[in-house]
């Protein structure tokens, strides 16, 4: 059974740049690691972003956040200055 997360970064403006240069690096590595990006959504003004991902498995997600290529890019999402949440969630019912 898959995993979904949803992660959503709110950013300063001057972390916009540092941020994007991030998530160019890192997202490439998803399927490397069984995960998919089913939606990314940006604000108008680029100040808050949200990632709808999935994973085969959570170990599978946490291959992919403890990937040494993904730790490498840490530095550019601290430069960003972003404040992150990541969420597990569940599917519900209609």
């Amino acid at each position: 059974m898959s995993v979904t997360y949803v992660m959503t970064a709110r950013l300063p403006v001057w972390g916009i740049e540092a941020f994007n240069r991030y998530e160019d690096a890192v997202l490439l590595l998803l399927a490397a690691h069984g995960g998919r990006l089913t939606r990314r959504l940006r604000s108008p003004d680029g100040l808050t972003e949200v990632h709808l991902v999935e994973f085969p498995s959570t170990e599978s997600f946490e291959r992919y956040r403890n990937d040494s290529r993904r730790q490498q890019c840490r530095t550019l999402l601290d430069e960003s200055g972003a404040s992150v949440e990541l969420l597990e969630l569940d599917d519900v019912e209609p």
